[in-house]
């Protein structure tokens, strides 16, 4: 199959395609006689497993580290655990800082409830008091003020 059908099979760019190759994620396809590459049924699966990894969030680095084990199944599954136990640490992370910014915008809103001209909006007016460095309501302490 050509580039384009390997894309419309496992739903990836034509260009993250090249990308993944050149990244060594995936390996470089046979060529056909008139220089079309000729993907086989390996790279639908290797692509939709870096597919499926993306979309865990997980980094390429990671990623090929992940495609060594598939290579090799004798191997020990500990670094496995590990490299998904540090995935999970920094999605956690990411919830708790995204729960912070929720609290913040929520602190925000709740400067104005109500339609009137932008002199008298409460939200501006603190985006315009953390400007000046002074302490707002969604960052109180973060300028000393």
């Amino acid at each position: 199959m050509r580039i384009g059908e390997l894309g419309q099979a496992t739903g990836v760019d034509v260009e993250t395609i090249r990308y993944y190759e050149k990244e060594g994620l995936l390996s470089a396809p046979a060529r056909s006689e008139n220089g079309y590459r000729a993907y086989s049924a390996q790279h639908v699966e290797r692509l939709a497993f870096i597919r499926h990894c993306r979309a865990l969030d997980i980094p390429l680095a990671e990623i090929k580290r992940l495609l060594d084990f598939v290579a090799h199944p004798e191997a020990d599954c500990g670094d496995i655990d590990r490299l998904i136990d540090a995935q999970l640490a920094k999605v956690k992370a990411r919830l708790a800082s995204m729960k912070a910014l929720e609290k913040q915008l929520s602190a925000l809103k709740g400067r104005c409830g109500a339609n009137h001209t932008a002199g008298e909006c409460g939200i501006l007016h603190e985006l315009v008091a953390a400007a000046h460095k002074e302490a707002c309501v969604c960052h109180p302490s973060a300028f000393g003020g």
